[in-house]
């Protein structure tokens, strides 16, 4: 299970979330269960917990490794609704909005601007929408606003990129539309297509709706004294995060939340040499009032 991902922030997951024996948990985005299989050796309550993913590939692999517990394939804000209708609660509920390893390492998946795979980017290949529609047929304003939004290039920038990707049109592979935007670009530490990737990927799985749809239903399914972890990647996400905790936890003997981390929690060296994705993670704990 190691070679196929490594679940970022483990040791901190722990350290906060605190899992206990006998303990119900909710892993919203469980991948390629990195953590829950950590959380769910020391509750042991394989029954009464729940792993969500809406990719096929990871809910399989999740059926395998978890026989017994329920795997849920489809988006969170889909399963949230189901459980809170259920009238489910939980003890413990991680979400790690990363992409996974295999995500990124399988090239016809089309996450990555390092390998040469179609324009997809499907998290749920159930879905219409890919990659290859944003780039290829969306406007060149459309473009614009989506690297500005969502790949927080400056306007200038991502004017031209979306100048440039119209251009080039009609774009077939990642590594054809990787290699425009560096033909465009200075030299940097990270490849000059990331933020670009990132913000089309953002696009196709409406991530940030989805994010910000979810969080208000959380605590609904969080038991008395239950913790929430939520680990992000991008400032985006790690903003809606943030401003979501603040007002669950302002509202003085009412407040739903009382925020266990003042600041996010980052990788520690160690973490950041084994497993460099871990660099941009940040982990966020909070943990019910009433």
């Amino acid at each position: 299970m190691e070679k196929l991902h490594i679940p970022v922030l483990l040791s901190e997951v722990l350290a906060y979330l605190k899992p206990q024996p006998d303990e119900t948990y909710l892993d919203l985005t469980a991948g390629y269960g990195g953590h829950a299989r950590a959380i769910l050796d020391v509750t042991q309550q394989y029954k009464s917990s729940y792993l969500i993913d809406r990719d096929e590939f990871a809910a399989d692999y999740l059926r395998q490794e978890f026989p017994i517990t329920e795997i849920i394939n489809q988006d969170f804000y889909s399963a949230l609704l189901q459980l809170i209708e259920c009238g489910k609660t939980f003890d413990i509920i991680l979400a790690d909005f990363g992409v996974s390893s295999p995500q990124l390492d399988m090239e016809n998946r089309g996450f990555a601007f390092k390998s040469d795979g179609p324009l997809d980017m499907r998290m749920d290949r159930r879905q219409k929408l890919t990659a290859d529609e944003v780039v290829n047929k969306y406007s060149e304003r459309a473009l614009a606003d989506i690297f500005m939004t969502y790949g927080e290039e400056p306007k200038g920038r991502a004017n031209m990129l979306a100048r440039e990707v119209v251009h080039h049109r009609p774009i077939k592979s990642t590594k054809e539309l990787a290699d425009i935007i560096k033909a465009k670009s200075k030299y940097s530490k990270t490849h000059p297509a990331t933020k670009i990737f990132q913000a089309i990927r953002i696009v196709v799985n409406d991530e940030l709706n989805e994010i910000e749809k979810s969080l208000p239903l959380l605590p609904k399914l969080l038991n008395k004294n239950g913790r929430l972890g939520i680990i992000t990647f991008h400032s985006l996400e790690d903003r809606l995060v943030k401003d979501f905790f603040k007002d669950a936890s302002s509202h003085g003997e009412e407040s739903t939340l009382r925020i266990l981390t003042k600041k996010p929690i980052t990788a520690g060296e160690h973490e950041l040499v084994i497993n460099p994705r871990s660099r941009s993670a940040k982990l966020r704990v909070a943990i019910k009032r009433i």
